[in-house]
């Protein structure tokens, strides 16, 4: 990755962990395509947000487009490689916050069928395989190619109506370790960056998601929860040259919220 104009795909542009990175890359010379699924509701204040980004110097090109749909997947994919003329892709970052936060058993408020499993895993997981297959198969990636995808501890610990996300989780840790090992030969680098409990729209969805809020500070030795500039400052380290050679892993940014 050179010092000329570096572009950086982000799925999930739009909020949270994704437009916390897209601006941590902004301030540092990549230029953007971001992709997000937004109700026309909300497309005023995504707007700003990105035209904030823009007049900080980078170049952002938006699509509100879904993300996980295979056929809207390879139609971006054309736009991007006119767009670019020749450039490549050197981060792609995969903040995909789709899926069902439901109990398991509660028939009353709806129990997590099986289809609520497969829709979560689809959006949340295999959709980073999606994107990274086509990329590497129009030869739209850079040489050194990073792919970022962000877990949690779900992926591992069981939570309370978080049965299918953190299904989702597990799978898509599986799939980078995967992608690390099988695309290797072609350059690209893959990770997990596994947050620590963020404010971020898609927790406020979880029911509770308040008391889970306290009790994340109450672990966390640092007496705070991780911030989307946390995360976002870590997912550029992974793009440095200096990680070069880190592939394949799980990283904890957290602030120790997870020993204990």
């Amino acid at each position: 990755m050179g010092d000329s104009a570096k572009w950086a795909l982000i799925l999930g542009g739009s909020s949270g962990l994704g437009l916390a990175t897209a601006q941590k890359l902004a301030g540092k010379g990549f230029n953007l395509i971001l992709i997000h699924r937004d109700r026309r509701t909300n497309m005023p204040s995504v707007q700003e947000a990105f035209q904030e980004i823009v007049s900080n110097g980078a170049v952002v090109h938006s699509f509100n487009k879904d993300a996980v749909d295979a056929a809207s997947r390879e139609g971006v994919v054309e736009e991007i490689k006119s767009l670019l003329g020749g450039a490549k892709i050197s981060v792609l970052v995969h903040s995909i916050a789709k899926g069902n936060v439901k109990p398991m058993w509660d028939v009353q408020e709806g129990a997590l069928s099986n289809k609520d499993f497969q829709l979560t895993i689809d959006a949340m997981a295999i959709s980073l395989y999606g994107w990274v297959k086509v990329l590497y198969q129009t030869q739209l990636f850079n040489q050194d190619a990073r792919v970022i995808a962000f877990t949690s501890e779900g992926s591992t610990r069981a939570l309370r109506n978080y049965a299918a996300v953190g299904a989702a989780k597990a799978a898509l840790e599986s799939i980078t370790r995967s992608i690390a090992l099988e695309f290797a030969p072609f350059g690209i680098k893959a990770n997990c960056i596994q947050a620590g409990v963020t404010d971020t729209p898609s927790l406020r969805l979880i029911p509770n998601s308040e008391k889970l809020i306290k009790q994340s500070i109450r672990r966390n030795p640092n007496q705070r929860l991780t911030t989307p500039k946390d995360v976002a400052n870590a997912a550029y380290l992974l793009t440095t040259k200096e990680a070069l050679w880190i592939t394949g892993t799980v990283i904890k940014v957290d602030g120790g919220e997870s020993l204990q």
